[in-house]
């Protein structure tokens, strides 16, 4: 299969072993600055040494929206009546578009919405819908990703393959909010409002023993000739726990799990992603991967947190939380999580699934941050 366009990605060399990403950013950085500062001595200067760069930097963005860009509808019967969840944003014909799915109190249906200015959305209507004949499909059907470009400060938009656009979807296989292991697959669309769907391509039973509960969102990338599919999913049982992991393909149709799957996993006692490390959107920059997520920790809250990698099958994750809950009586005061990402004139918006309140009458929305101020 032939992509007609394609931005720039870049790639990294080998894939990184036990020494930790940021450790030998912040070992080379040491011994260069230290270098110099030698150096400076020994020609008896006082010259002032740069400091190293921030490797986190690009990816911050610390100023939130204060209020939701898209909630629930409220309208009786409309797919979107209770929820929106789970934002996809990208920029096509002049304009920018956010995928979404929403909850109707039965299950998940996929939305498309547009904006001239990332702030203000319009809504397009149901670009995947259920389908009662179906056994796969008959209670939700979430597109979580369309195929699009991938340097973190590009324009994000979307990437064809044999002249149609690629998305990603999961389908849980029981009414209801996320009940039951889904399964993976993909669709094409020449339009973006009508979309075919394609057989499923990942099921939780084929899988190892981290995932067998259940796949979560696909996230899907194309590295050269070879596309990866970035997924979550669950144990078995309850309490469960979610991690994320890998599969890859040369032609969209036969599909391999990344032998050091999951890629991205829990962390220790009392860290944000104790329980999940979820929801993966991975970007090039400058030479380096990233790879925005989810976590939920011990203490029921989900944040959106990041890892940096020099291959696109390695990450280590940063120590720090780039998205965090509000306080309380904020639109976010329970989870800010399930991140999207996209580059506009000179920032980096930063999209993702805000919650308040208590389940089951909780609200939830989308909401964005931005890395310059409002």
């Amino acid at each position: 299969m032939k992509a007609v366009f394609f931005s720039d990605l870049e790639q990294g060399g080998g894939i990184v072993g036990e020494d930790s990403v940021m450790g030998e950013i912040s070992r080379r950085d040491f011994l260069a600055t230290n270098a110099a500062l030698c150096g400076a001595a020994m020609a008896g200067g006082t010259r002032a040494v740069a400091a190293p760069a921030d490797p986190v930097a690009a990816f911050r963005t610390p100023y939130k929206y204060p209020r939701l860009i898209l909630a629930g509808s409220g309208q009786a019967g409309s797919f979107d009546e209770k929820a929106v969840d789970c934002p996809f944003v990208f920029r096509a014909n002049g304009k920018f578009y956010l995928t979404y799915v929403g909850f109707d109190g039965h299950g998940y249906q996929t939305g498309l919405c547009e904006s001239d200015d990332l702030l203000h959305w319009r809504r397009k209507g149901v670009i995947l819908a259920r389908d009662p004949a179906d056994p796969v499909t008959r209670h939700n059907i979430a597109c979580a990703s369309i195929l699009r470009e991938n340097e973190l400060t590009s324009p994000g938009r979307l990437v064809k393959v044999d002249g149609r656009y690629v998305a990603a979807w999961h389908a849980y296989p029981s009414a209801g909010y996320e009940e039951g292991p889904a399964v993976i697959g993909l669709a094409w669309s020449d339009d973006l409002m009508h979309w075919q769907r394609g057989p499923v391509i990942l099921r939780a039973e084929d899988g190892a023993e981290w995932e067998r509960g259940g796949l979560y969102k696909p996230y899907l990338v194309r590295i050269g000739g070879v596309y990866h599919l970035y997924y979550n999913a669950k144990t078995a049982g309850t309490p469960w726990k979610e991690q994320t992991g890998l599969a890859t393909s040369t032609d969209l149709k036969t599909w391999t799990r990344h032998p050091a799957s999951p890629l991205l996993r829990n962390g220790p006692a009392g860290s944000p992603d104790f329980r999940f490390a979820s929801d993966p959107v991975v970007v090039s920059h400058r030479g380096r991967w990233g790879m925005f997520y989810f976590g939920l920790g011990q203490d029921g809250f989900a944040r959106d947190l990041l890892a940096i990698g020099r291959t696109p099958t390695a990450f280590t994750k940063v120590p720090e939380i780039l998205v965090d809950v509000g306080a309380p009586g904020t639109i976010d005061e329970k989870f800010a999580h399930k991140p999207s990402v996209i580059w506009h004139d000179g920032a980096l918006y930063h999209f993702y699934c805000a919650v308040s309140g208590k389940w089951p009458n909780d609200v939830r929305g989308l909401a964005v941050a931005r890395s310059t101020p409002w």
